[in-house]
């Protein structure tokens, strides 16, 4: 993936784990929550990926 792509997909990550996190604490479901909390760490760093990726340029 390009560095707009890898952007993109880690703010859809970060943004659907908040969504799941956020239903999770509102049921009382822990495993949902904690599944939430998982895919906005995964967004972050597909988000950073995406981060480096622009630094280096063509160099990737």
């Amino acid at each position: 993936m390009g560095e707009l792509a890898d952007k993109v997909k880690g703010h859809a990550d970060k943004a659907a784990g908040a969504a799941k996190e956020n239903v999770g604490k509102a049921t009382g479901d822990k495993e949902l929550e904690a599944k939430g909390d998982a895919q906005q760490l995964k967004g972050e760093a597909q988000k950073l990926k995406g981060d480096v990726k622009g630094a280096l340029g063509d160099k990737v």
